[in-house]
């Protein structure tokens, strides 16, 4: 199961900068993550300073 993004998003891109496959992109407000690319392999949500990243 792919990872999310909640409204808690602050539009950093810290996230973006750390998917080791570029599924997360700038979406409308807030980052979104492919959930067809995400490796479910987490090193967004470790990086995300809001803590907006859930599995």
């Amino acid at each position: 199961m792919a990872y999310k993004i909640t409204d808690a998003c602050i539009s950093c891109g810290a996230c973006a900068d750390s998917c080791p496959v570029s599924a997360i992109s700038e979406g409308d407000g807030q980052y979104v993550i492919d959930e067809g690319a995400c490796l479910d392999c987490g090193a967004c949500a470790d990086t995300c300073p809001m803590s907006a990243i859930e599995a």
